[in-house]
């Protein structure tokens, strides 16, 4: 999984910026500012990362089914989990 890391506490903000963020090229490790806002590529996560950070009391969890994004916050960072685009070798 591919993540982005937004980093800001307030759930407001990153509601508002979040379209954007998922418009928004990066390449990796890049970070940019959106709306005041530092977003930054934060390249792959171990498949084992997101089964962690559910057992952790102080992380939220949060899915967008349609899209098979999830979302986790915790502390004063926002995660988004993006599916990798895996290439196929014929």
């Amino acid at each position: 999984m591919k993540c982005i890391s937004v980093y800001t506490n307030n759930f407001g903000v990153f509601s508002d910026i979040y379209e954007e963020i998922l418009k928004t090229p990066l390449g990796e490790n890049e970070e940019k500012e959106i709306e005041g806002v530092v977003v930054s590529e934060s390249g792959e996560v171990p498949e084992n990362y997101l089964d962690r950070m559910k057992a952790k009391l102080d992380v939220v969890v949060m899915k967008v089914k349609e899209k098979d994004i999830t979302i986790l916050q915790h502390g004063d960072v926002f995660e988004i989990l993006l599916p990798s685009k895996e290439s196929v070798v014929h």
